[in-house]
């Protein structure tokens, strides 16, 4: 998608932020801003939050939220993990500092029930899913 999407014009990379990624690459040469997972479990939440607010200012905002972003202790139910993800607290914390935004959509990718036996990384998508839920009630919310 994050190939495809650009080249078809269906989202703004200028408005557009990665998160978490952990493949070796020439980031300077992606279309998005991207903050690796290094980087984005160096930085303060607040920073991170910053970051997306700055980059979707008032434009509808959709989450993709690929589950191998988080660290196999957290997620190990993925086709591809990789050790130096985030926390599911980081990731939660930074998804909450998104109240306010316009959030439209959210989707949450790659989890592989195969792979996750103690069912730790349909716990996280379940949550994460969740508290988006809690962000779009709270802009439903008078006042």
């Amino acid at each position: 998608m994050f190939h495809r999407a650009p080249r078809e014009q269906l989202v703004d990379c200028a408005h557009s932020v990665q998160i978490g990624i952990r493949i070796e690459y020439n980031y300077r040469q992606h279309p998005y801003r991207v903050i690796d997972a290094a980087e984005a479990n160096d930085l303060p939440v607040a920073e991170l939050v910053d970051s997306v607010r700055d980059c979707a200012g008032n434009r509808p905002v959709y989450i993709s939220f690929d589950i191998d972003c988080l660290d196999p202790a957290f997620a190990p139910g993925t086709g591809t993990p990789v050790a130096g993800g985030l926390g599911t607290d980081r990731i939660l914390k930074i998804l909450r500092g998104l109240k306010g935004l316009r959030l439209v959509a959210m989707d949450i990718m790659e989890v592989a029930p195969c792979y996750d036996h103690a069912e730790i990384t349909s716990l996280a998508a379940a949550t994460l899913g969740l508290e988006f839920i809690y962000l779009l009630a709270d802009r439903k919310q008078p006042g």
